[in-house]
């Protein structure tokens, strides 16, 4: 029964000169929106129901079916839009928070689309990426103040111990995400197009499961305040470990996977009764200060005896400076910096769309606080949150990160249509599911594929934008702002960004 003053976003229109009842969309929806009557012998819709998730549209096939938003519109008023009446319309009628997936999808700035890249002419010519090298190999993890070599019958030889780092072939890893938050065969597309593309998975605060031990040189373990699946074998099973402290969707917020959703396999991995809730507190009980964190870094460096680097991973807040300056210190190897516009299975909507700051800003903050503190070589920066493209991804760079986090993009390239819809369980495009006839609908080979297409796709525009700025190696791209132009924001941006003006 529809409730009285919440409409449907989404309005079903169903062609029946097209529509041969063939109940494939009956079949293919988790949310009931399509039924068949049996009695009638005809198939209905209850748009009420419908998230936007366009897998009926995408498989119907006559074309029968459109999804379109729905035709109510509100009286024009600037301060109370429709999204603002009906979040108030469902709050009153449920009593409760609203919970969103994915990003924050408000129409705030996205300063990467305000900045532009350089490009060589005469002087400092190009370079063409299909007939001269160019290097996008990248090292993550703390190196040396200095490097000492003494002479060796083959030539010098360095002789200062390197910190364990991470190599990766292309400057972009897998973001954290769990195996309960996504289905087994995401988590398998992810970790397997990792080890394809020389680059890392992260566990996110799930656990491992067994089946993916297997592709430890290419994983990244995560421990959160929840310690889900965390012992000493899970520690070393990875090649890094990341502590996270917060994420951009919703900073200073804790996680949430329901007890319906921890079946058996969840319930191992993550080392908590089946059925039970896996609630992981906003604040790690042992961390109330840097010192407590320092003392957890070296904790973990002692259980994986040294061998691996250790990252600390804190939202996009307005003092991320001094947090990441803290971390660092604390022992920190990498630091991974979430923005605002970073993903979730489930976030309160209110935290999403209203907490945090952009990565753009974040980003440049930190490099810049490190850079005067002395300490940039002391840890590796990675960022995330939102990004969409390759271009982002040179512009992260050229900003001052090591390296780039994605996540949504990744969920995108399997499939995610972005119904936001996350939280519920009911992907219909077996992603974020835990269901056993929803999550066969990705095929996890199909989804290898497609991530790894993506990923050299990506990596081929970078050395394209690489050599049409007359640069070779990725090394040299990171952290020269003198590769970025700003079009459209003030000085006051353009000085936190530290970029020139278009035209300087």
């Amino acid at each position: 029964m529809r409730k009285w003053l919440v409409e449907p976003d989404f309005l079903i229109e169903r062609d029946p000169e097209k529509c041969i009842q063939c109940q494939v969309c009956v079949r293919q929806c988790a949310n009931d929106v399509h039924q068949h009557d049996e009695e009638g012998q005809c198939v209905f819709s209850e748009s009420a129901n419908c998230v936007g998730c366009h897998r009926c549209a995408t498989l119907c096939p006559t074309g029968a079916v459109a999804i379109k938003h729905a035709p109510l519109e509100f009286r024009p008023n600037a301060n109370w839009n429709s999204d603002a009446i009906r979040s108030v319309y469902k709050q009153a009628e449920t009593g409760g928070m609203l919970l969103t997936g994915m990003g924050n999808d408000q129409p705030k700035t996205t300063f990467w689309d305000n900045m532009l890249l350089n490009a060589s002419q005469v002087t400092n010519p190009s370079i063409d990426p299909l007939r001269e090298p160019m290097e996008l190999l990248t090292f993550l993890g703390r190196k040396p103040d200095s490097v000492q070599f003494e002479p060796s019958s083959d030539g010098e030889k360095s002789i200062t111990e390197i910190p364990p780092q991470l190599e990766i072939q292309i400057p972009i890893m897998f973001a954290a995400m769990s195996y309960g938050s996504i289905s087994y065969n995401a988590s398998l597309a992810l970790a397997q197009a990792a080890a394809e593309l020389g680059t890392f998975a992260n566990t996110g605060e799930g656990g491992l499961h067994q089946d993916f031990r297997k592709f430890g040189k290419n994983l990244i373990v995560q421990v959160a305040s929840g310690r889900f699946g965390v012992d000493v074998d899970y520690l070393n099973a990875g090649q890094a470990v990341e502590i996270k402290i917060g994420q951009g969707a919703k900073p200073g917020i804790g996680g949430h996977l329901p007890g319906e959703k921890v079946d058996a396999a969840i319930s191992e991995t993550r080392m908590i009764p089946k059925g039970t809730d896996a609630i992981s507190s906003a604040p790690h009980h042992d961390i109330y200060s840097i010192e407590d964190l320092r003392q957890l870094i070296y904790a973990l460096k002692e259980a994986t005896r040294y061998t691996k680097p250790i990252s600390v991973k804190i939202a996009a807040v307005h003092n991320v400076a001094a947090i990441a300056s803290g971390s660092v210190r604390a022992g920190a190897d990498i630091v991974v910096i979430d923005g605002f516009r970073g993903g979730t299975g489930a976030a309160p909507t209110m935290i999403r769309n209203h907490v945090g700051i952009p990565i753009e800003f974040a980003l440049a903050s930190v490099d810049s606080r490190l850079r005067e503190e002395g300490i940039r070589n002391q840890a590796s920066l990675v960022v995330s949150g939102g990004t969409r493209c390759s271009a982002d991804i040179v512009k992260a760079i050229a900003l001052g990160a090591d390296a780039v986090n994605i996540g949504q993009a990744a969920l995108v390239a399997m499939g995610c249509h972005m119904c936001q819809k996350c939280y519920t369980g009911r992907c219909n495009w077996g992603i974020a599911t835990q269901d056993p006839y929803l999550t066969k609908r990705l095929n996890p080979k199909v989804a290898t594929r497609r991530l790894i297409n993506l990923m050299r796709a990506w990596a081929l525009e970078i050395k394209e934008m690489m050599g049409g700025m007359g640069v070779n190696a990725i090394e040299s791209l990171r952290g020269n702002r003198e590769h970025l132009r700003g079009i459209g924001l003030t000085d006051r941006e353009l000085n936190i960004l530290g970029i020139k003006a278009a035209g300087e």
